[in-house]
C-alpha cells in the first residue's frame, strides 16, 4: 500500500529527500506494510533544474494541490524561513496531514502553537532535522533520555561558525578570509549574518532546551555573542594557551532556573569539543543517570539532512501503522524562569592593547588585584614600537566581576581597547 507524501519546496535539501524517499521505500515498505512515496512537489519554478530527476513525482506551484489533496497523508517542507512555511504547515495540520520539517527558524520561535494545533487535530509534528542535521539529537532527548534530568547541555551546533574557526586554526587567517572561503565552498550565505552573529546556533539552542529542560523556551531568553571580533591572534594566542575557540551554545538547569547563552569561548584541547572542526557539529550532555554524553556528525547539506527527514516519515508510517499520534515532543511542559546569572564562574581571557611604556601592566595587575581577581597566565605580546598587547587568563570568577573589570579597565590612562573577553569552558564541573 502505498502512503502518499506532499514536499513543500525542492531545494538541496529537497531533493534530496526525493532521492532517499525513493532509494528506501522498498525498505519502509518491508518494514511497515508501508511505501512512502512522494505524489506532489511544490515549487516556484516549474522550469528550474533541481539536482534531481523527476519520475512520478507531480510539480506544481499551486500549495492547494498539496494542501487540500486528500490522499496526502504527510506533508513535508523543507521552504525554510518563518512565512509562508508556517501558513502552509498550519494549512496542513488543520486538514488533518502529518507534518515533517526541517525548519529550526520556525520550530525555534513558533514551535509551541505549530505543537498545539497538531494536538488540536490530532496529528504529529517532526522536526529531528530542525537540529544538527543528520546527528540524532530531537529523539534521544525526548525519548531515549526521559529516564534523566537533564541538567546540562553545551554544543557546537552552528557549521559555518565552526568550519570559518577551524580554517582561522589551521590556516592562521583572520575571519574575514575564512568566511570567504566559508561562502565560496557553500557553507555560509551571501549574507552569513544569522551564522556568524550566532542566531542561528541560539534558534537550535531554544528547540533543544525546550525538549531537554521540559520547558517553553523563547528566543529573547537566549544570551547571544557572535564570532566577528575573534581575530586570528586571538585563536594563535588560545592555541599558546592550550585552547581552541569555538562557537559554544550553552544550556544549563540551575535547580530549576535556566541559564542560556551562544557565545566564543576557549575550550581546552583536552576537552572532547575541542577536536570537533570543520562544518562537524557536536552536542554534549549530561543526564543525572547516564551521565555525559556526546552526539557528533555532519551538521547540515542535502543528505545528511535528508538523512533526518526521512527517519522522521519512517518514523511516522511506523506509528500510523500502531494507530499513534505523537504532537509533543515534551508532554505537559513545566515553567522554568529564565535567568542571566550573575554569579556563574568561570576563567576568564582578557586582550587588552595597550600603550608599550613602562608600568603599565603594573597598573592592570593592580585593577585586577583590587577586584579579587587572581591571573592564571599572562602573556605580553610587542605590537610595534608603541603598542603592545596583554593576554591574560584568570581563574576563576563571576560575571559580575568580569564585566566589572572591563568597565575599569576602559578608565586606565595607558590602556587602548579591551579588545576581546571571552569565557573558558572547563574540562569538568
Amino acid at each position: 500500500m502505498d502512503l502518499e507524501i506532499g514536499l513543500l519546496g525542492c531545494g538541496t535539501v529537497g531533493a534530496g529527500v526525493v532521492s532517499l524517499v525513493r532509494r528506501r521505500a522498498g525498505k519502509v515498505a518491508d518494514m511497515t506494510g508501508s511505501r512512502p512515496v512522494v505524489k506532489t512537489i511544490l515549487v516556484r519554478d516549474l522550469d528550474k533544474s533541481r539536482g534531481v530527476t523527476f519520475e512520478h513525482e507531480r510539480l506544481t506551484n499551486k500549495p492547494d494541490d498539496i494542501l487540500r489533496d486528500e490522499d496526502i497523508q504527510i506533508v513535508i517542507e523543507t521552504i525554510g524561513g518563518i512565512e509562508p512555511a508556517k501558513t502552509y504547515i498550519l494549512k496542513a495540520l488543520q486538514n488533518g496531514k502529518h507534518v515533517v520539517t526541517a525548519n529550526k527558524d520556525l520550530i525555534a520561535v513558533h514551535g509551541p502553537e505549530i505543537l498545539r494545533v497538531a494536538e488540536e487535530n490530532h496529528v504529529s509534528v517532526l522536526f529531528e532535522a530542525a537540529v544538527g542535521g543528520a546527528i540524532p539529537l530531537v529523539g534521544p532527548l525526548k525519548e531515549n533520555l526521559t529516564a534523566n534530568e537533564v541538567t546540562d547541555l553545551k554544543g557546537i551546533i552552528n557549521g559555518t561558525t565552526n568550519f570559518i574557526l577551524s580554517e582561522m586554526t589551521s590556516r592562521h587567517i583572520d575571519f574575514e578570509e575564512a568566511l570567504v572561503m566559508a561562502q565560496e565552498l557553500g557553507y555560509a550565505e551571501s549574507d552569513p549574518s544569522s551564522d556568524v552573529d550566532g542566531l542561528d546556533a541560539a534558534r537550535k539552542l531554544v528547540i533543544l532546551s525546550s525538549i531537554a529542560f521540559q520547558t517553553e523556551v523563547h528566543l529573547t531568553d537566549v544570551r547571544i555573542e557572535g564570532i566577528r571580533h575573534v581575530r586570528a591572534k586571538d585563536v594563535r594566542y588560545a592555541d599558546e594557551l592550550g585552547y581552541v575557540i569555538k562557537l559554544l551554545a550553552v544550556g544549563r538547569d540551575h535547580g530549576g532556573e535556566l541559564t542560556l547563552a551562544v557565545r566564543p569561548t576557549l575550550i581546552p584541547k583536552v576537552h572532547p569539543l575541542a577536536h570537533v572542526s570543520d562544518a562537524y557539529n557536536a552536542l554534549y550532555v549530561r543526564g543525572d543517570a547516564a551521565g555525559d554524553l556526546m552526539f557528533f556528525g555532519r551538521g547540515a547539506g542535502s543528505m545528511p539532512t535528508a538523512s533526518a527527514v526521512v527517519g522522521d516519515v519512517i518514523s511516522l508510517v511506523r506509528n500510523l501503522k500502531l494507530g499513534y499520534v505523537a504532537s509533543s515532543p515534551n508532554g505537559t511542559l513545566t515553567v522554568k524562569p529564565v535567568v542571566d546569572r550573575e554569579d556563574d564562574r568561570y576563567k576568564y581571557y582578557f586582550r587588552l592593547v595597550v600603550h608599550d611604556q613602562p608600568g603599565v601592566f603594573a597598573s592592570i595587575a593592580q585593577l585586577f588585584g583590587s577586584a579579587h581577581v587572581s591571573m592564571e597566565t599572562v602573556l605580553q605580546k610587542r605590537v610595534d614600537g608603541s603598542c603592545a598587547e596583554i593576554v591574560i587568563v584568570t581563574h576563576e570568577l563571576s560575571t559580575t566581576t568580569a564585566r566589572h573589570l572591563v568597565d575599569e579597565l576602559q578608565h586606565l590612562p595607558h590602556l587602548q581597547a579591551v579588545e576581546c573577553v571571552m569565557p573558558v569552558e572547563p574540562v569538568t564541573e
